[in-house]
């Protein structure tokens, strides 16, 4: 059973004890977005979890407690983007984040920590040009850290386009997204680091980036050093290559505050979730009425 930690939210960076706490008790509660009673009740047992998948903006609060994890396979996907206060309002300096994955991946190993530069998104300030000269100043300094980049092009969902309203934000085009990826793929040359895109339609092998996949297959195999008999996900988009995982994040508890975010309905609904957070509770926010339905997930 892999556990994904959290495509929903940044467990690392604002719930971090709270998981260790659940690791230690064995369980946690993932309550349905859309049912508050129905609950499912996740093992996090070392004989069920093949591998945690981590994501995050700012692993910083990971790095003293690594060894409470001792036991676990895990990797940790880190979001590290170019854009400033305008589009990501609660975020330390980016030369301080990079500094932190740098340190994360001298603990782990370089094929353990994964850049993602997701979304890409373009306006008046943030242009193709700026982008291909931002990615390859920051691939000189996360290629000797990293083996992997993920980019993601931006879907402007509808809480996407409520909660950038003002920043003129856009989708790309296929020639856009070609120029961004023959630039990128440029600068990666010779860096020993591998491009892929995430749940992309658009066929960029010509430029050496290929499809990948968040939660891997592959990179979770190499990370336990044993085969992994996991199920492409069905409950992800069309297009996303990973396998089966258990998410145990909640919507709207993120208050990194970036705006593009699919997560959160809206910055107020992120706090409010944030503020009902108790370390003591089985979910990672608020706590069970007693009136759910609880299924058990152990991995059989």
């Amino acid at each position: 059973m892999i556990i994904s930690a959290s495509r929903r939210t940044d467990i690392p960076s604002f719930y971090f004890d709270w998981f260790l706490s659940r690791i230690r008790a064995g369980f946690v509660d993932v309550v349905n977005p859309f049912n508050r009673k129905q609950v499912s009740r996740i093992s996090l047992s070392h004989d069920v979890v093949d591998c945690i998948v981590f994501w995050t903006k700012d692993p910083a609060p990971m790095l003293e407690r690594l060894g409470e994890l001792d036991g676990y396979p895990y990797y940790v996907q880190i979001s590290i983007t170019p854009y400033g206060s305008d589009v990501e309002t609660n975020l330390r300096p980016k030369d301080e984040i990079i500094k932190t994955a740098q340190e994360l991946s001298s603990m782990l190993g370089r094929h353990r920590v994964v850049w993602r530069y997701d979304p890409v998104l373009l306006n008046e300030r943030y242009t193709i040009a700026s982008h291909i000269e931002w990615f390859e100043r920051t691939l000189e300094r996360l290629a000797p850290f990293t083996e992997r980049c993920v980019i993601s092009y931006i879907d402007m969902y509808a809480k996407a386009r409520k909660n950038t309203d003002g920043l003129n934000l856009r989708e790309l085009d296929d020639d856009e997204m070609i120029e961004l990826a023959a630039g990128f793929s440029e600068s990666a040359k010779g860096s020993g680091m591998t491009l892929q895109t995430c749940s992309e339609a658009i066929d960029l092998e010509r430029y050496g980036i290929s499809h990948g996949a968040c939660i891997d297959g592959k990179l979770v195999e190499r990370v336990t050093g044993k085969p992994i008999h996991a199920l492409k996900a069905k409950s992800q988009r069309p297009l996303c290559n990973c396998v089966e995982s258990f998410d145990i994040g909640q919507y709207d508890t993120c208050i990194h505050g970036c705006r593009y975010c699919y997560a959160n309905a809206s910055p107020e609904r992120a706090r409010i979730g944030f503020e009902r957070h108790e370390q003591s509770s089985t979910c990672l926010t608020g706590k069970l009425a007693g009136d759910e339905n609880i299924t058990e997930h152990n991995g059989n």
